[in-house]
């Protein structure tokens, strides 16, 4: 028995070993980032077709973005408050940024570190080949999220699950654990992107033998297998990678945007359906499987703290459209179901859901009209206040704010300033906000209107330009931070 406990652990220093050495490896070569460059930048996000993978197990052509690739209606403004003719921050603003401005020293993990919260951005296995988006990763950023990397359809394994022997499903860690490795090598903590999501969610999954053409399972065999699969990977990361995944997102985008989606009884509006696509673990499971998704991680968490009190993992809900009204209202019902839907041993609710995602794509989907609208500057710290008096932290996720005018530069940045002031006045009497992380880093001019991180980020989205160069919007976001009291 030592001996079989000494070959895993041996097994596992081994792995981790390469796994340092390749990265190494890739940052000790300058050749790495020359002609992938555009395709691999942090703004574009890689999925299915630049990594080639079976559409079984992996990203559809769709997710060509990081999360929702075709955004609803309601992403944009609601019409009684949307002024479409405020398509460019006030003139007083257009002003060019002043020199001393842009000659402030620092970085943005430090300077928000004073204001209370971590900041990070986006990385996918594309990415970690690219010498120069992490030498940025490494100098600016304490917190990562891969792109697509740690779904559940990116590291389920179809073929090997058809032949488990003990009827559960089988993961494929590799890409995942190429990313949280390099993070853990560098020093930088993950934010586990997610454990449940209904959108591109293999098929297969819910129905028997894991067929592509199979019946679906009945709802007792779903839930052990829900319950394994949250199990599995919490368990994965934190035994492999102690601390490095400091939270996960348990659930994503499970609140419905239009009538469509979900039944009107429901308050937390939990959809029943995405599009044309029927969301089979509401259909299956049924109306709580959120609920249930949160007290299965749960268990997992406070099993392994028991064998180690150090552990420590926030549990997330995460969305879209998080600060316009109704959506944020539907969100704040589904977090006070999560958080009264167990009890403990006393008889006393178990706080399930530790934390909301906002997911911060500002602006017009795929159009100018929109964009830099102050109005969502306020609407955005109305939604955190409201979070924040549920008793959970509050994470900025999926951060872009879009511009796809190269002419609106100047207010791009303003406005950038501005949307960090009113962070950094959130959290300068108690901590609402412990995170924020952009997904829209570095511009993309290159983009057409038929690639999706043209909508979903906007070609000129970045605090750096194309070349990682700093523009002014990083320097009006580093000041914001660095001026908070």
């Amino acid at each position: 028995m030592l001996q079989r406990r000494e070959g895993k652990s041996m097994q596992k220093v081994l792995r981790k070993v390469l796994a340092g050495v390749c990265c190494l490896a890739v940052l000790g070569s300058v050749t790495a980032c020359g002609s992938r460059e555009k395709e691999i930048n942090g703004n574009v996000t890689p999925g299915a077709e630049l990594t080639g993978m079976p559409e079984e197990t992996k990203t559809p052509e769709a997710t060509k973005t990081p999360e929702v690739t075709k955004e609803p209606e309601a992403t944009k403004a609601p019409e009684t408050t949307k002024k479409p003719e405020i398509t460019k921050t006030p003139e007083a603003t257009v002003t060019p940024l002043p020199e001393q401005t842009a000659e402030i020293e620092g970085n943005l993990k430090d300077a928000a570190a004073k204001c209370g919260f971590s900041f990070g951005t986006v990385i996918s296995a594309f990415s970690t080949y690219d010498l120069s988006y992490k030498m940025m990763v490494m100098d600016e950023f304490n917190s990562l999220t891969a792109a697509n990397e740690m779904k559940a359809y990116s590291m389920l394994d179809q073929n090997a699950s058809q032949w488990s022997s003990d009827g559960m499903p089988v993961i494929n860690f590799t890409q995942a654990d190429s990313i949280v490795s390099m993070a853990e090598l560098l020093g930088i903590g993950v934010r586990g992107h997610v454990l449940v999501w209904d959108a591109y969610m293999c098929d297969w999954f819910f129905r028997e033998g894991y067929k592509k053409d199979g019946p679906y399972v009945d709802k007792e065999t779903m839930k052990v297998r829900l319950q394994y699969y949250i199990e599995k990977v919490i368990t994965h990361f934190e035994t492999e990678f102690p601390g490095v995944v400091y939270c996960w997102d348990v659930v994503n985008e499970a609140v419905g945007d239009s009538p469509a989606d979900y039944d009107a009884s429901d308050a937390r509006h939990i959809r029943t359906r995405r599009g044309d696509v029927e969301n089979q673990f509401y259909h299956i499971i049924g109306d709580d499987y959120v609920e249930l998704s949160f007290l299965y991680a749960k268990d997992v968490v406070e099993k392994l703290q028991k064998n180690n009190p150090e552990v420590s993992i926030t549990l997330f809900y995460n969305d879209y459209n998080t600060f316009y009204d109704e959506k944020r209202d539907s969100i704040c019902e589904l977090v006070k179901n999560i958080n009264s839907y167990a009890k403990d041993a006393d008889g006393n609710y178990r706080k399930l859901c530790e934390g909301v995602g906002m997911q911060s794509y500002i602006g017009g989907y795929g159009f100018q009209e929109g964009c830099m609208n102050p109005e969502d500057i306020e609407r955005i710290r109305t939604a955190v206040q409201m979070y924040h008096d549920l008793g959970v932290e509050v994470h900025v996720t999926e951060m872009a704010v879009r511009n796809y005018d190269e002419d609106l530069m100047a207010e791009h940045a303003e406005f950038c300033g501005k949307l960090f002031e009113m962070y950094t006045e959130l959290n300068a009497e108690e901590t609402m906000i412990t995170n924020i992380s952009i997904w829209g880093i570095n511009d993309a001019p290159w983009m057409d209107e038929n690639n999706g991180n043209y909508k979903q980020n906007s070609p000129y989205c970045g605090l750096f330009d194309e070349n990682y160069k700093k523009k002014d919007a990083y320097y009006k976001v580093l000041a914001a931070m660095e001026q908070a009291e």
